[in-house]
């Protein structure tokens, strides 16, 4: 009978053939799945022997990330902000810097009167989904053009979010009238902003799976800070603030912009390997 850590051991041979990033994490995260346990706990169970059906459902879910899909899609969530939110491959993998950007908009505005909040590409609905439930007295609403995302947000907000304060709408932000959503104290966004250039370089795990549309505008990674900036002026109220993620070396360019518009007061928040990914700024 193949042992729990024998299993680790091949399944991480196997992964660091198939050039997978962190083998023996994803060998472990994967079976902890199978095992229905935290992963920390298969240390304390290495001789543990596997059940047939244990090592079929292993060798399915090893298969598929030898195939390069990524983890999270294999088992069907990530932890994001301490939430467990559902992901497909209809949905961006939410990643550690988004937290950043939620984290500062709940800092800035956790103790703020009444706020109503736009989330502008709202994917699986983590960024708005987080906000509402930490954000005391806000309204949120999200917009996406992907119908099967909204779907997935949809079902992640009836799990998560014990309040009755989000929405969310199919729109196309640049291509729709975004006036007939009324005004906002809020606009916050993680816009796709790889340029395509990039994107023909990325891993096979987000070119191949992770859909297109979320990560790059075909273009020079700047298309959607345009529109938002611009459509922001709107819809946002007197004091209105604008929260970004942006892609490394565009923040020079994208605060330009927001000064331009009449934005002020800009903040500039690194990420944990040093590079600028948040901005944050308020309407004048």
């Amino acid at each position: 009978m193949l042992t729990v850590l024998e299993a680790i051991k091949l399944s991480t041979d196997y992964l660091e053939k198939k050039g997978v990033e962190s083998a023996r994490t994803n060998s472990e995260l994967l079976l902890a799945e199978i095992l229905n346990c935290k992963r920390l706990e298969l240390y304390l169970a290495f001789d543990k022997p596997l059940s047939e059906e244990e090592v079929i459902a292993y060798r399915e879910y090893l298969k598929k990330r030898g195939m390069r899909i990524p983890l999270q899609y294999i088992l069907g969530y990530v932890d994001f902000y301490g939430y467990k939110f559902i992901v497909d491959q209809n949905v961006l993998i939410p990643r550690p810097e988004t937290e950043l950007l939620v984290e500062q908009v709940i800092k800035d505005n956790s103790a703020a009167g009444e706020l109503r909040i736009l989330d502008i590409g709202s994917g699986c609905g983590n960024i708005s989904i987080v906000i509402a439930d930490k954000v005391f007295n806000s309204d949120v609403t999200g917009i996406d053009i992907s119908e099967k995302a909204i779907l997935i947000s949809e079902k992640n907000r009836d799990a998560l979010l014990k309040k009755n304060n989000l929405n969310f709408l199919k729109f196309d932000i640049l291509n729709d009238d975004i006036e007939v959503l009324g005004k906002f104290d809020l606009v916050v966004s993680n816009p796709p902003y790889i340029t395509l250039e990039d994107y023909d370089g990325l891993e096979p795990e987000l070119k191949n799976y992770e859909p297109k549309i979320s990560l790059t505008d075909n273009s020079d990674g700047l298309t959607f800070y345009k529109k938002i900036i611009s459509v922001s002026k709107k819809i946002l109220n007197p004091k209105g603030q604008l929260y970004f993620e942006i892609g490394k070396g565009q923040y020079k360019f994208i605060t330009g912009m927001m000064i331009e518009n009449g934005f002020s007061n800009l903040k500039i928040i690194k990420d944990y390997s040093g590079i600028e990914r948040i901005i944050k700024g308020e309407l004048l």
